[in-house]
């Protein structure tokens, strides 16, 4: 699988961004945010498969690359190729899921 783009080197850094990220880091700070997520998993999870889905992430490309990850026939191959495939299906789920929760935080705004 091709591994995501980097940012341009000669890209300034968002010091807004870098700042609200410093916050989200603090201890305790997304306590509140993942109680309120909890309660609505079910409903979030099936948004987030959909979307998972209708990007082409989990395609026939995807279940080939599973395949050939359990099938590789040395055992330390394997593992390795299954390490890498679940890092970079934890990726595109983070990537996915982050691009859900800003399309929430938008509706939530809309709607306030």
């Amino acid at each position: 699988m091709a591994e995501p783009p980097s940012a341009a080197p000669d890209a300034e850094p968002d010091s807004g961004l870098d700042a609200a990220l410093e916050a989200l880091s603090a201890p305790g700070r997304l306590r509140a945010a993942e109680d309120r997520v909890a309660s609505i998993a079910p409903q979030l999870q099936r948004i987030l498969a959909t979307a998972l889905q209708e990007g082409g992430w989990f395609d026939e490309a995807h279940r080939s690359e599973v395949l050939k990850a359990a099938t590789t026939p040395d055992p330390d191959d394997r593992i390795a190729a299954v390490r890498a495939l679940l890092a970079e299906e934890t990726r595109i789920g983070m990537m996915v899921g982050v691009a859900v929760g800003l399309e929430l935080a938008r509706e939530l705004e809309a709607n306030d």
